[in-house]
């Protein structure tokens, strides 16, 4: 039996999980990418070392969502280009439409900052959800309510 140290990280299941979901209920899936040197997207879109590209079927080519790396071609300005995210470096996917999603620490390892680092980051202004063990409620937080999510929205 694998113990949790040599299993496969839950990460690209769940992003593709939240995916599907997005695009059977017709909404439009985002993901927030922590950019660095492995990350391939157009560089003058970058903000504040972050990027948040629309993963939805009309607006990607070939788009390939692996366990290591997500991949696509996508319309910047007009432009097509390649578009290369490994994994690791997504911080969110979410429905552009309700932003309901989910928030995803940054793994450790080479390259990559601690998680405890990436949490105080907060990128994208998205805000870790922590639990307490203390805290047994059977509610899940909820998000506060009152306007609408703040979104830049890239095209």
């Amino acid at each position: 039996m694998l113990d949790a140290a040599e299993s496969s990280s839950t990460r690209p299941y769940l992003i593709r999980a939240i995916y599907e979901w997005c695009t059977d209920n017709g909404l439009t899936p985002f993901i927030a990418v922590l950019v660095d040197e492995t990350v391939r997207v157009p560089n003058e879109y970058v903000k504040d070392g972050e990027i948040v590209l629309n993963i939805s079927f009309d607006a990607t080519s070939s788009l390939s969502m692996g366990n290591e790396y997500i991949e696509f071609k996508g319309r910047f300005g007009g432009v097509a280009r390649d578009i290369f995210v490994p994994v690791s470096r997504v911080v969110a996917i979410y429905a552009r439409e309700n932003g309901q999603g989910m928030a995803f620490p940054m793994l450790t390892g080479p390259g990559t900052p601690s998680d405890a680092t990436a949490l105080d980051a907060k990128p994208g202004g998205l805000t870790p959800v922590a639990s307490s063990p203390a805290d047994s409620s059977p509610q899940t937080p909820r998000p506060p309510t009152g306007g609408k999510p703040s979104l830049t929205r890239i095209k």
